[in-house]
């Protein structure tokens, strides 16, 4: 199964969409599309799904089709899973500025996940990542929270 988020931004992202309902995937998807509106003759969707069961989906998926949010990566991550991201970007109207971009470009530059962006073939994304051994992902939360108590402290 596929599970596709695309967050809460009140912004559509009809683009990620149009890719997978043109493409030649077969599997199940499951769309959480927030207050992006559309009509799929192979998609599952639901404008909002609550976290738990949000959670029992990232454990049942085999891969992960999100925007560029950085709870959306990093929640699959943290449970291993594979990951494609897609940005939204501000030149179509999916959000205020282009920083999902920016967040994506890091992710994919240290193998965490593979990016989406709108020259790529869908087809051909899904087909590479499910043969890949992706980096494992190493939260720095730890560290990051270890560096504001002392800034805090002192």
């Amino acid at each position: 199964m596929i599970l596709v988020t695309l967050g809460t931004q009140k912004q559509p992202f009809t683009r990620l969409l149009d890719k997978i309902e043109n493409s030649k995937i077969k599997d199940k998807i499951i769309v959480q599309a927030g207050h992006t509106k559309y009509d799929s003759k192979k998609m599952e969707i639901f404008d909002f799904i609550d976290y738990d069961k949000m959670n029992k989906l990232i454990d049942e998926a085999d891969l992960i089709i999100t925007h560029g949010g950085t709870g959306s990566i990093v929640m699959p991550l943290k449970k291993g899973k594979k990951v494609i991201a897609c940005p939204r970007l501000k030149k179509y109207g999916e959000h205020v500025d282009d920083h999902q971009k920016q967040i994506v470009e890091v992710f994919s530059e240290v193998g965490y996940i593979f990016k989406l962006d709108d020259n790529d073939d869908i087809d051909k994304v899904v087909a590479k990542i499910k043969k890949s051994k992706m980096t494992e992902f190493k939260s720095n939360s730890d560290r990051f929270l270890s560096l504001i108590k002392a800034e805090i402290d002192s």
